[in-house]
């Protein structure tokens, strides 16, 4: 966690849609990037569920219906996937209530919920102030504030200790709730304390972490309760306790606890001696606790004064939300005004990166030309951009000192702050609305040209998606084929030729998580896709063999492939095979991998770039300047290189966000096209048949002559994949001039599911000119559709009633 000066808190200024009035005692729960708001009070209690996109900057509200519950405050509010559990809280002044409410996020629908009362003892008394907390399929209710008095005009309170399990049921509904017996001393009755759940990696013992609240004073005493034993306990903790708070937020990253704001004491006041007479303050302290080492470390302290407005104001009742290791918080009160008998809630909403974003997955290759590649990686959550790197074995060679016309990257911008500099810089948080629009002028006057065609099959298993599962390990393959020689052996001119050339970047999904304001249905949905498409890399420089025996060996059959059951597999070659002749030369070709020199393609603000260059980085000429707390080059004074024609490339990528440059993903290798092949196939769909499955392309953009067949594959079973998943097996399914083919349910039957990122069968199909063949587009078929469920039940037996009915459907 970076130093207490080092905390760069950010203030979101810009953004768009219908702002909540500022309030506090509200809640707020994130699904995935959305974080949502209920509830609270100023000036009356809301009853509005509010949604903030933290990815586009968008405010909206949702058209809820159902059993819409009545506004409350300082409520019980817990998200298990995409539903939301209500308990309880303030419905108006003097009036608790005890009433449970579900929302189903996918759709805005309000459910009231009643459970079973236990076994044993009376269900929870209406409350406020209380803790509701979640854990597997169950919530825990602990403590809150109660009213004896059955007029709500005479408030009476009491404060609780009482605990509460409540069983949900999966997806929907709950069951009951239930009085655990607990071991140990109760901790004191309390209202609008924390109460979090962490469980260790190495211990299956899920603990409750109880801090704070308030009982007549405000309390910093912490307690845990062990789930499984059902014991409390009052652990020793090191480092400096926080003051005594109430109203204030307690959020889990990792192993740790962080605790926000709330009511503490005045500076000089000695609660000890006068806990009930002493006057209390908002605070703006920041710490958190090491819930594996029980230690306090204090980031910001109520000392500290912010003249700068460099981060949020005091407040209390405020809400906080946790989405991937960055904190949101919004609103809250600021205190008590008693000259002016009110007081005054925040309106502003601010953010906060706990620790460097994790390394994202390996780049992964869309499409690739002689003289550029178009790649993707999975996005990481709550980013400000990405740094993309390469290497070579090649010499490098400037093309120009002269930076005036920076590289064609995908979603970023030039840093206003330097006059005249290309230095280029991620978008800030509050300009992620414009990320579409700034993606689509980037592509502007590229060389991609194809496009998936969108109008798709009305299918839903003919969906293509662009989130590539190619990396390195996919290209560690065999080649399984028919053994029936029918051509002389290729020549050595194909051998490397085998880069991915497809350009599938529309992405059409079934449902998706909106992050627009654009319909007051917009919904939260769970995401279903049922193909994805990508291109395969062929010539992965570390192990050329792993495609090109596609056109390596004369055993490789240029036949339709026979029935599945009399194949032979071709093994893979462990010698590399040299490049074609048309390959530069490689001087560096013996350099150690740990000298080479990895230099930056630029930063992105978005997953994805266009590369046709990258920037050298001379030794001892680097000029720093600043994202966050990373250190990035001035690329404006650095010189350019040129991808060349028939060449492999090493790629990486590191997240970059308040706290500075995440680690670096791992390596994937990919080769520039030689020039005079087919390109790849495109517009690949699937769609259902009686026989199989129907598969279909677009012959390449750029076929660079006549094309002469064409030939897909299938990844299927054998033991070899058994012990290294990695090691994918083809089996030549098609080969013939048609832009089509048919899948039998017998070849499926062989197919092969792939794991490494959802569950799918491969395919890879592949273009022949004059020359020899080109790349393979690899579409990996979503496993997941009833159909396809079917399609694999009891031997392939396609023809069943209850298959024929999900066909027909």
């Amino acid at each position: 966690m970076a130093a207490p000066s080092l905390l760069n808190w950010r203030r979101v200024s810009s953004f768009t849609g219908p702002v909540p009035r500022a309030r506090h005692g509200h809640r707020a729960v994130a699904i995935r990037e959305l974080m949502i708001i209920f509830g609270g009070g100023n000036e009356g209690i809301a009853d509005e569920l509010h949604v903030y996109n933290t990815v586009t900057n968008q405010w909206f509200l949702p058209a809820v219906r159902g059993d819409i519950p009545p506004g409350c405050a300082a409520h019980g509010f817990v998200c298990d996937g995409t539903r939301i559990l209500v308990f309880g809280g303030m419905v108006e002044y003097g009036r608790y209530s005890n009433e449970l409410y579900e929302l189903q996020a996918s759709r805005w629908l309000w459910k009231k919920v009643k459970p079973h009362p236990p076994s044993s003892g009376l269900p929870p008394c209406p409350r406020l102030g209380h803790s509701f907390s979640l854990y597997g399929n169950k919530c825990y209710l602990f403590g809150g504030l109660a009213n004896e008095s059955e007029d709500s005009n005479n408030n009476v309170p009491r404060y609780l200790n009482d605990f509460y399990e409540l069983e949900l049921q999966h997806g929907s509904g709950v069951v009951g709730w239930s009085i655990p017996a607990t071991k140990g001393t109760v901790p004191s009755p309390r209202e609008s304390h924390t109460a979090v759940i962490y469980c260790k990696k190495d211990s299956g013992s899920p603990k409750m972490y109880v801090f704070g609240g308030m009982c007549g004073s405000r309390l910093d005493d912490l307690w845990q309760l062990d789930l499984e034993t059902m014991s409390w306990s009052k652990p020793e903790t090191k480092g400096t306790v926080p003051l005594p708070r109430s109203l204030h937020t307690a959020s889990v990253i990792g192993n740790k606890m962080y605790i926000f704001g709330g009511w503490v004491p005045h500076k000089g006041e000695n609660i000890e001696t006068s806990p009930h007479d002493c006057e209390w303050r908002c605070t703006s302290s920041f710490s958190y606790l090491n819930l594996d080492t029980t230690e306090w470390t204090t980031l910001v302290s109520d000392s500290q004064e912010d003249k700068k407005n460099s981060r949020p104001r005091p407040r209390a009742g405020h809400c906080a939300v946790a989405i991937g290791t960055r904190l949101y918080f919004w609103s809250g009160r600021d205190g008590y005004k008693k000259a002016l008998n009110s007081q005054v809630c925040c309106k502003d909403l601010w953010y906060l990166d706990t620790e460097k974003p994790p390394a994202p997955s390996q780049v992964q290759l869309i499409k690739a030309t002689t003289n550029s590649f178009h790649v993707k990686w999975d996005e990481v959550p709550t980013v400000e951009g990405y740094l993309l790197q390469l290497n070579t074995d090649l010499p490098y060679q400037a093309t120009s000192s002269d930076s005036s016309a920076a590289p064609n990257m995908q979603g970023v911008r030039m840093d206003p702050h330097r006059q005249g500099s290309n230095s280029i810089v991620p978008n800030s948080i509050n300009d992620t609305t414009h990320s579409a629009k700034t993606e689509h002028a980037a592509m502007k006057g590229t060389s991609v040209k194809n496009k998936l065609d969108l109008k798709a099959s009305a299918d839903s298993n003919a969906i293509l998606h662009s989130s590539l599962a190619t990396n390195s390990s996919n290209h560690n393959s065999c080649v399984v084929d028919m053994i029936r020689k029918t051509e002389g052996p290729h020549t050595s001119a194909n051998i490397g030729v085998l880069s991915s050339c497809l350009d599938l970047r529309t992405v059409i999904p079934e449902t998706s998580v909106s992050s627009t304001v654009s319909s007051a249905q917009t919904m939260v949905t769970q995401q279903t896709i049922k193909t994805e498409s990508s291109s395969t890399n062929g010539a992965v420089v570390k192990d050329e063999t792993s495609l090109t025996t596609f056109s390596t060996k004369s055993e490789v059959d240029e036949t339709c492939a026979l029935p599945a059951t009399k194949i032979s597999r071709v093994e893979a070659h462990a010698a590399a095979m040299p490049f074609s002749k048309e390959t530069p030369s490689n001087p560096l070709a013996t350099m150690k991998a740990g000298e080479r020199q990895w230099c930056d393609v630029g930063i992105f603000k978005n997953n994805t770039a266009l590369v046709s260059q990258f920037y050298l980085l001379p030794k001892g000429k680097q000029s720093i300047s600043k994202i966050g707390n990373a250190d990035v080059p001035d690329y404006s004074l650095l010189k350019k290189q040129d991808l060349i024609p028939g060449t492999g490339y090493r790629f990486r990528v590191a997240a970059i966000n308040g706290c500075g440059i995440g680690p670096f993903s791992k390596i994937s290798e990919f080769k520039t096209c030689i020039p005079g092949f087919p390109g790849a196939p495109s517009a690949v769909r699937i769609s259902k048949n009686v026989e199989g499955i129907h598969l279909s392309w677009e012959p390449p953009t750029s076929p660079s002559g006549n094309i002469l067949e064409y030939s897909a594959y299938l990844a299927i079973r054998t033991a070899q994949i058994q012990d290294n998943p990695s090691q994918l097996v083809f089996m030549r399914i098609y080969c013939g001039l048609k832009t089509s083919c048919i899948v039998t349910a017998g070849q499926l039957a062989n197919a092969h599911i792939d794991y490494t990122s959802r569950p799918a069968i491969v395919f890879r199909i592949s273009a022949k000119n004059e020359k020899g063949y080109g790349p393979a587009t690899q579409v990996r078929w979503l496993q997941g559709s009833p159909w396809f469920r079917c399609l694999f039940k009891s031997g392939m037996n396609i023809q069943s009633n209850n298959c024929r009915k999900d066909i027909s459907n």
